[in-house]
């Protein structure tokens, strides 16, 4: 959960400091890379951490 959450606070500065600094909209498109990423892993932990095995 840590490092979602660490991911999602990372693709969010990334994002931000891109979208409003001039010239660097590459850590825009990082951000968004970052973000889709911690989504993924997100998605990946909460199906595995759904099934539980059968006895």
């Amino acid at each position: 959960m840590a490092l979602f959450l660490l991911l999602l606070l990372l693709a969010v500065a990334l994002g931000l400091v891109g979208a409003f600094v001039k010239g660097l909209i590459y850590l825009l498109v990082i951000g968004v890379v970052v973000f889709v990423a911690a989504l993924f892993l997100g998605v990946v932990r909460l199906r595995r951490s759904g099934r539980r095995p059968a006895r």
